[in-house]
């Protein structure tokens, strides 16, 4: 199994290129299962999940063809075409092992009246039912059966008749989820209390683009106009805004000066305004966003929340980050209730953290040393690596597996501003 190995104290200095966003890219995949016609995404990350969501599509009867990169973008360019669908069940094996795979269920069901969708899997960083995702799609007509681990959809008739639906709580995944079901219906379908996170909006912007109506976008009531059919599209997938902010976190434990290339600072601003809290200077330029430290971070105190509050996503990399600052910083974790699994491999580092139930106070230290660590989820193991980059000594991190899903050429990325990191083969 892979292995990163850091050896830390370099100030970061540079320019990193964001990549295209994982989210947003696990959202706009499965939108090529809404038409017959090619539907082409530029500015596609080259990460695991990505290529597991491709592999899923051509389960389902849809083609995938990659191109390399072109010079306005960082990643690849793939053209995905579902002519026929062959299937209309998503497995266990390919489902368990992503949980963006439960976003082909509205898909396939708005546009082949029918889906099969194991229950998903992911990280385990707690509890992320899909109740909301089924109530959702009930509202609009769907008849819903749950057996032998996977969800069965129906749309009588052949098509969802529309509706309106009223989130309890704002959830992601299920908006994303019942927006894609919606374009296709009879009717009209209403959206209230919906996620407005960037990588919607994005998805939003795609369907439109390939000829859905919506009404609504960025705000928390969508009004989705059912159409006949939607067309082939060409769409660039966003900036990826987590990694703009991790690597802006690596900048301020390092004291260094970064420019993240393509990151845009609209899309950003709780991470932003949380970063200036810790005394970092923030500047818009002309291809994105310049993070620059001059001396320890300042505490901060934090609470995740949905859009446009601090995200969850960002959590992590915030604690790594605030392990050397100068006095003592409070996290809130408001999402999920198990997402404080890297702070005993924080601890092995010398971090200073005391946890209480969804609460964590972080008292900055002088210094960490490196050691061995074990990654436990994705955006985890990226508070690893920023920590590392500044302790003491050699950090190897691993479990590198879960960087993979999001974050693209990490090692490449890092040591071109200045970091002593690379990857070791297993084997």
């Amino acid at each position: 199994m892979d292995q990163i190995v850091i050896r830390g104290g370099q100030r970061l200095k540079g320019r990193i290129p964001i990549s295209g966003a994982k989210n947003a890219a696990l959202t706009l995949l499965p939108c090529a299962l809404l038409t017959d016609e090619p539907l082409t995404l530029r500015n596609l990350p080259r990460l695991a999940d990505v290529d597991g969501f491709g592999h899923l599509l051509n389960q389902l009867g849809c083609s995938t063809t990659i191109e390399g990169s072109r010079p306005e973008d960082f990643g690849r360019v793939m053209t995905a075409r579902a002519t026929t669908l062959t299937s209309t069940v998503a497995p266990y094996d390919i489902v368990r092992k992503m949980r963006a795979s439960i976003l082909v269920l509205g898909p396939l069901l708005a546009r082949a009246g029918e889906a099969t969708v194991s229950l998903p899997g992911g990280c385990a960083i707690g509890n992320r039912p899909i109740d909301l995702h089924l109530k959702a799609l009930e509202a609009f007509g769907a008849e819903i059966e749950l057996a032998s681990g996977y969800v069965k959809a129906v749309a009588p008739g052949g098509r969802l008749a529309g509706g309106k639906f009223t989130f309890p709580v704002v959830s992601v995944g299920a908006t994303e989820n019942a927006v894609m079901a919606a374009v296709l219906a009879k009717g009209t379908c209403v959206l209230e209390n919906a996620a407005r996170e960037p990588e919607i909006v994005d998805l939003c912007n795609c369907l439109v683009a390939m000829g859905a109506h919506i009404e609504g976008i960025g705000t928390e009531t969508l009004t989705i106009e059912g159409v006949d059919r939607l067309h082939g599209a060409t769409y660039r997938v966003m900036a990826d805004r987590i990694e703009a902010g991790s690597y802006a976190c690596a900048a301020v434990i390092t004291q260094g000066d970064v420019e993240l290339v393509g990151a845009k600072a609209s899309e950003m601003e709780a991470t932003l305004a949380a970063l200036r809290e810790a005394g970092a200077t923030i500047e818009d330029t002309k291809g994105g966003i310049r993070v620059a430290m001059s001396g320890r971070a300042q505490p901060v105190t934090l609470s995740t929340a949905p859009y446009p509050g601090f995200a969850t996503d960002m959590q992590a990399q915030f604690m790594a980050m605030a392990t050397l600052g100068t006095g003592a910083s409070l996290f809130t974790e408001t999402i999920f209730e198990n997402r404080y699994m890297h702070v005993p491999e924080l601890a092995r580092m010398g971090c200073d953290i005391q946890v209480k139930g969804r609460t964590a106070v972080v008292r900055g230290v002088d210094h960490l040393i490196g050691a061995p660590v074990m990654a436990t989820d994705l955006r985890a193991s990226m508070s690893l690596i920023i920590a590392g980059l500044a302790a003491q000594g050699q950090t190897e991190v691993n479990r590198v597996y879960h960087l993979d899903r999001g974050y693209e050429r990490l090692e490449e990325k890092l040591q071109a501003v200045g970091a002593d990191i690379e990857r070791i083969s297993a084997g």
